[in-house]
């Protein structure tokens, strides 16, 4: 691939991110993307076959943003993991109400079972840094650390949608989410230990 064709691959790359924070999923037409990078409808397709193939591009590049912040939430690993998994927790709710059509977009089932460009390489790792802390967090926990990082994940995914659609506030009375990213903490790996 020559430099050129690098360069508007990346372009389109970067147009599709910057549609998908601005304007959310509906957006993300192949069409409007090119018309957006000032190159003609059909010029996406020689660099990506397909419209998964660019959508999986613009998730990589969401995974990858969300995986820095995580990185620097959860730091060098001299905080007690509860701590790194609450840091965790705060950065993933943030992320998705600031994100919202990429957060979107990159947990589409359809995207990451396509496994285009690599996105598992992009997102499994985000995972094992959660499999990683709750093993830390429970070592003689029964179940297994996948198990309960997962369990755990589809309930801070669940609080993140209820909290941004405005749910979890009318039906809890709550203006703040922390009582409620700790609830799911203490479900997942037991009450803190003072």
């Amino acid at each position: 691939m020559s430099e050129h064709d690098t360069g508007l691959r990346s372009r389109l790359i970067e147009v599709g991110v910057d549609l998908v924070t601005r304007e959310g999923m509906a957006s993300l037409t192949l069409r409007e993307i090119a018309r957006r990078a000032g190159v003609s409808h059909g010029a996406p397709r020689r660099y990506f076959p397909t419209h998964l193939a660019l959508l999986s591009a613009i998730a990589r590049q969401g995974f990858g943003a969300l995986a820095a912040q995580v990185a620097e939430a959860v730091g060098d690993g001299k905080a007690a993991p509860r701590a790194q998994l609450m840091a965790l927790s705060r950065v993933y709710l943030d992320f998705a109400l600031t994100n919202r059509g990429m957060f979107e977009l990159m947990f589409r089932h359809d995207l990451l079972e396509s496994d285009h460009l690599g996105l598992r390489d992009t997102s499994l790792p985000l995972f094992e840094v959660l499999v990683d802390l709750v093993a830390r967090a429970r070592p003689a926990a029964d179940a297994a650390p996948r198990v309960v990082a997962g369990a755990l994940w589809a309930n801070l995914h669940g609080i993140v949608q209820l909290w941004g659609w405005g749910s979890l506030q009318l039906a809890t009375g709550a203006d703040d989410v922390e009582p409620l990213l700790r609830a799911a903490l203490d479900a997942h790996l037991g009450p803190e230990r003072s």
